[in-house]
């Protein structure tokens, strides 16, 4: 597979240039603009921020250089506000309040007339939407959204980690308006529209817990033997229109946060769990690729289209599992062909190169009140692979069809997600520490290093150092992102790969679905695409046919991306405050862990039974040796004893701190016997819950 890199050379900028970057605040009080593919920071001073607050997307003209040839400059445009809502409490007086906000970052109270108030009180702890903030104003204006309730701290803290990573809480009221507009029966008009499969077996396998049901799969068994199955997903751009203030709020989250206890979703949740999500015995819109496959998995041809289905059944995972694992249930002869070929694809996939890195996740099991009395090991079994391998095959043939098009001879931009090459800085000292298990890798070319990843996970499966080897290794790999520069998807093997199939909960999958649109109207009016496998589609696109243009929509994909790793910054927040919460539970207690990380002043052990990380401090091992970081063995050694902590080996802790304002938890290493000896049995060592 043919790769690029994607990397670019950062610039100057000359005084007086006007740019555009992020705007970062000390706690000291003092502001940098980071600006992309430039080389150092813009020194913002207090009285130059003009409104800004951390976070924020800004203008910012150069002034000079500073000392030390460090540029300064001014914020003369406020962009893209990185959050409207806050939290804090309020301070009353003679018909108005103060809103003070709590932050680590500096910013200004927000003045809130009575009028604005929504019953709050003095000292009374609430969030704040900021309304505006002129120029001239010597204070932001805002209202009260939310009184907390000092009874239900869970709220407060998934309301503060949301918060803290830009997504508001509440949608605007002209957003909803657009929502609320919106019909929900079908018009017979729009149905004559599109292909009619409403009479071919169709159901969704999602969580247990989930309500906005993005895909279904469709099957059908043809009289040449081969299979039709339709990948149909909800048909959101037809509901929310460019940019309208419904699409705007879209836009601006970019996603849905999911969160232990609660989603905080992209759209409103009468789109997200009723109008778009393909409910059970409902007729519903969708976008569809539609692939007839051959029993060994081949994709003979494939269509792409406007649909209308109705859903037979919602499965849950564990549901499917069972009729797998038991072969009947309900539609068992149809899901368990459906399985065949998902594994036969997977198979498939890791012969041409994608990398199977495996990955647990936590989930929690909560009582009334939201907190954790219980943590589960989600896994990845075959119900879940056999959506996975339908999405990632109807993503990759949508990529690879738009991919073709073109406009004035040029590709037509287009919302690639792409996972760039590993970089040479992480990889090398990862090869060297895999070759001390005896682990070799060939790194002359892209394609040689994901085989001996692949041939490593392979050997290493079920050995001690799986652990260790798995984490390492996902940290060596480039982070996925949107961009309209195509340089293929390296962890999936792909050359072509966008997100498509989950639009409730992804504004990417909106943009795609808006160009796949256009590109439909070219082929007349709304019939749809029909390609055999390898003969693809060639047309050229005018100006005017793009909905967004190239520079336009790469800001879009930024933005995106970033909002992308906000979420996953907000559930890996939230997961931790509820990791803390329940270890409150077992103070004192020891457990057996295994080595996740390591630092010069101490290492991190994630226990074995629970998958809760905390920090044993290298202070706390000073009774026992100095010890000494060795970074590229990624452990801790002991200066006189040769002791050594190093990722990967178990050993037992004590848990003796959980901060929950810090998100903290804190551990002790616990020596049996003689120094450097832990063997001791589980089953005596630990306490009965």
């Amino acid at each position: 597979m043919g790769r690029k890199n994607s990397k670019k050379k950062k610039q100057k900028s000359p005084a007086g240039k006007s740019l555009k970057g992020v705007l970062d605040i000390t706690r000291s009080g003092m502001g940098f603009v980071i600006v992309a593919d430039h080389d150092s920071d813009i020194l913002i001073r207090p009285t130059d921020f003009n409104t800004a607050l951390h976070g924020d997307t800004v203008r910012v003209r150069i002034k000079d250089e500073g000392r030390g040839g460090r540029m300064q400059g001014v914020v003369v445009d406020v962009l893209q506000r990185k959050r409207t809502e806050f939290i804090g409490h309020l301070e009353m007086n003679k018909g108005f309040a103060f809103f003070v906000p709590e932050m680590d970052k500096p910013m200004p109270d927000i003045f809130i007339s009575l009028s604005n108030m929504n019953h709050a009180k003095d000292n009374d702890r609430v969030v704040v939407r900021m309304l505006r903030w002129e120029k001239d104003g010597k204070r932001p204006v805002g209202e009260v959204i939310t009184i907390l309730d000092a009874e239900n701290p869970n709220d407060t803290a998934m309301k503060e980690i949301l918060l803290e990573s830009g997504f508001p809480l509440q949608f605007p009221d002209d957003a909803l308006e657009v929502a609320a507009r919106l019909p929900d029966s079908i018009p017979a008009g729009e149905i004559k529209k599109r292909n009619d499969v409403r009479n071919i077996l169709t159901f969704t396998i999602d969580p247990v817990d989930a309500k906005d049901f993005d895909d279904a799969v469709s099957f059908k068994k043809l009289k040449n033997g081969n299979y039709e199955i339709g990948v149909h997903i909800a048909d959101v751009s037809h509901y929310v229109e460019a940019d309208n203030a419904l699409d705007k709020e879209a836009h601006q989250r970019a996603t849905s946060v999911y969160l232990p206890d609660r989603v905080n979703p992209m759209l409103p949740e009468h789109i997200s769990n009723s109008l778009c999500s393909l409910r059970p015995n409902e007729d519903k819109l969708t976008f569809s690729v539609i692939f007839q496959i051959t029993p060994k998995a081949e994709v003979k041809q494939y269509w792409l289209g406007k649909t209308v289905i109705h859903s037979d059944h919602r499965f849950t995972y564990e549901e499917v599992q069972a009729i797998i694992e038991e072969k009947a249930g309900l539609y068992a002869n149809e899901i368990l062909l459906l399985n065949d070929l998902a594994q036969r694809m997977r198979k498939k996939r890791f012969q041409h190169g994608a990398i199977s890195f495996s990955s647990q996740e936590v989930r929690f099991k909560l009582d009334e009140k939201g907190d954790p009395i219980g943590i589960m090991i989600k896994e990845s079994k075959e119900s879940h692979q056999l959506i996975e391998e339908f999405m990632l095959l109807a993503n990759r043939f949508v990529a690879e069809n738009l991919s073709k098009i073109n406009v004035n001879n040029k590709p037509v931009p287009f919302p690639y997600r792409v996972h760039d090459d590993p970089d040479n800085e992480k990889l090398l000292p990862f090869v060297a520490f895999a070759k001390k298990f005896g682990h070799k890798f060939d790194t002359s070319s892209p394609d040689a290093i994901a085989a001996s990843f692949n041939q490593m996970l392979r050997d290493v499966h079920g050995k001690p150092e799986q652990h260790v080897l798995e984490q390492l290794g996902i940290r060596t790999m480039a982070k996925a992102k949107y961009t309209i520069e195509n340089v293929g998807h390296y962890g999936l093997g792909f050359d072509h790969y966008c997100h498509f199939t989950s639009p409730i909960r992804r504004y990417p999958d909106i943009m795609v679905h808006r160009i796949l649109e256009k590109v439909l109207e070219l082929k007349g009016g709304s019939a749809p695409l029909s390609v055999r496998r390898g003969a693809g589609v060639r047309r050229s696109m005018s100006d005017s046919d793009r909905s967004v243009g190239g520079e336009a929509l790469e800001d879009k994909c930024k933005h995106c991306s970033e909002r992308e790793r906000a979420a996953m910054e907000a559930e890996r927040a939230a997961n931790k405050y509820k990791q803390v919460q329940y270890m409150k539970n077992y103070l004192g207690e020891e457990f057996e862990g295994v080595i996740s990380g390591v630092a010069s002043f101490g290492f991190w052990v994630e226990t074995i039974e629970h998958k809760c990380e905390g920090l044993i401090s290298v202070n706390s091992l000073l009774e026992y040796d100095e010890f000494r970081h060795v970074e590229s063995d990624y452990c801790l050694v002991g200066q006189r004893s040769g002791k050594k902590f190093r990722m990967g080996d178990k050993l037992w802790i004590k848990v003796i701190a959980a901060n929950l304002t810090k998100r903290q938890l804190d551990y002790e290493w616990v020596v049996a016997g003689e120094f450097g000896s832990e063997k001791r049995s589980k089953e005596k060592s630990k306490k009965k819950k």
